[in-house]
């Protein structure tokens, strides 16, 4: 407790400088946009952006390093540089230009300015010094104040003093990530955006599958022409030689016919591993599980097989989670000069994780690898992820996951129950009232001795219930604060995530 404690003030001093930074941040970008859209300098435009998305990401970055809430980028992606034409002329709109400047100048323009993003990375930029500042540096201030009421030694404001100190040692180490939490409500992706970069993520996926598919094709149709096409062409030329050689030659005959029947039989091992190489019949039979303990006895390697699968999950993926794990094997043998290999297929809620630890030297780089890569495609295709952790001399690890193989997908976009969000509403349209007119500003009356009452409720009360009403009315305000921020928050990770 002493020690996140002491976190959360250092994460505040570390702050002040931060604040600073910010509002000079929010000064240039406030100049910038005024000299862009008032003097028509647009050059300037970009600029301006460009330094407002480097203090939000420096944002997102604190937020993950202090508190471990994750802010994903909510950024369109960059568009493409201008291609010239065939004669040289570079196109933008009905204009054609001699240089890709100007038309490269005018997407960048477009992709920035359309952009909803860059529009609350500006809301969180001129919010930030003030509310932001407010939350991370409220613990200083409420301790410091308290400080400075217990010095005077007076009963009652010293007494109100250790309540301030105290107060402000329970919110060090809680004001941090409550700021977090707003930091993510205005610089995380919008719902539209998430689904704008899951429709471009799948048409990329699309394209990739589409591909990956051909591939598959093509390597089906050069075994079968390479391997089982071939040999029964020879087979037919056998037979019609020992045809020929029956009446003449019978003991050739049988030999040339005992040349087709190994033929034959060799065909026919290979027309069944280019089946099993499509889809395993004890797959199909047996289930994943079974499949992958098959797989291990026919691999070099000792291989270690865990299964723990409430349901077997679709074909499809069943599929691909076999064939991940047949090219790991394959991998730690050939590339890692593995001996051991743990292969262990477990679920977290409806997602299938697959874990494959070999023994092997490391050094496995997805870049590097063609294997990885497929496995990669063949993981996007159902939304899934690889992790690999290879260093230097091993081990290697690979996680794979496929979210919402187990079972069907909870709703998506659910929301908070009615009153909840209602008074999360009240939250953000009025916390401000308690806060700052009601209890900060009559705060700095009493301390300063400045005889003015105005709208004050605080200050119409008797001289023993001022401290506690101003105190409670700050609390108040912090608590309506962090509410809003929590409630906005689930509201966002039921998005995200849903329920299962």
């Amino acid at each position: 407790m002493v020690l996140r404690t002491a976190v959360g003030f250092g994460r505040g001093l570390v702050y002040i400088p931060l604040v600073a930074l910010h509002l000079v941040t929010l000064t240039l970008a406030a100049v910038a946009f005024l000299l862009t859209f008032g003097l028509g300098m647009v050059f300037l435009g970009p600029a301006g952006v460009r330094l407002v998305r480097r203090q939000a990401g420096l944002a997102r970055r604190l937020a993950h390093a202090w508190s471990g809430v994750d802010i994903a980028t909510p950024y369109r992606p960059s568009p493409p540089p201008p291609m010239p034409q065939r004669d040289g002329w570079y196109r933008d709109g009905r204009q054609l230009y001699r240089t890709p400047r100007i038309p490269s100048f005018n997407r960048t323009w477009n992709w920035m300015y359309r952009d909803p993003a860059t529009w609350r990375d500006y809301a969180w930029l001129a919010t930030e010094p003030l509310v932001g500042g407010l939350l991370v540096l409220s613990p200083l201030l409420t301790a410091g104040l308290g400080a400075v009421l217990v010095y005077t030694w007076r009963p009652m404001q010293a007494v109100t003093g250790i309540v301030l100190v105290i107060a402000g040692v329970l919110l060090a180490p809680r004001m941090v990530r409550v700021h977090a939490l707003w930091t993510r409500l205005l610089l995380a992706p919008t719902h539209r955006a998430r689904l704008t970069n899951e429709m471009r993520h799948l048409s990329q996926v699309h394209t990739e599958v589409v591909d990956s598919q051909a591939a598959e094709l093509r390597r089906i149709e050069r075994d079968l022409h390479d391997g089982a096409q071939a040999r029964l062409v020879a087979i037919g030329m056998t037979l019609g030689a020992a045809e020929e050689l029956l009446e003449s030659d019978p003991q050739a005959a049988r030999a040339l016919i005992a040349k087709v029947r190994e033929a034959s039989a060799a065909s026919l091992v290979e027309l069944r591993q280019l089946v099993r190489g499509i889809h395993p019949p004890v797959l199909a039979e047996r289930g994943l599980g079974d499949a992958v303990r098959a797989l291990a006895l026919d691999s070099p390697l000792k291989v270690a097989v865990s299964v723990d699968l409430p349901t077997r999950p679709d074909a499809p993926v069943e599929s691909a989670a076999y064939f991940v794990i047949s090219e790991l094997l394959v991998n730690a043998s050939r590339h890692g000069d593995a001996r051991n290999v743990e292969v262990d297929i477990s679920h977290r809620r409806t997602a299938l994780r697959i874990t494959v630890t070999d023994d092997g030297h490391g050094g496995a780089d997805p870049s590097r690898g063609s294997g990885l890569r497929g496995i990669e495609r063949r993981v996007a295709a159902f939304d899934g992820v690889l992790a690999l952790h290879s260093p230097a001399g091993g081990p290697t690890v690979a996680t794979v996951e496929f979210p919402h193989a187990l079972g069907p997908d909870a709703s998506c976009g659910s929301t908070l129950p009615k009153w909840k969000n209602t008074l999360m509403g009240i939250c953000w349209g009025l916390f401000w009232l308690p806060l700052f007119p009601q209890g900060l500003v009559p705060l700095f009356f009493k301390i300063f001795g400045v005889d003015e009452r105005s709208w004050f409720l605080a200050l119409y009360m008797p001289e023993a219930f001022q401290w506690p009403v101003i105190l409670g009315m700050i609390a108040l305000g912090i608590c309506m604060i962090a509410f809003a921020v929590r409630a906005s928050s689930e509201v966002r990770e039921r998005d995200v995530e849903p329920n299962t």
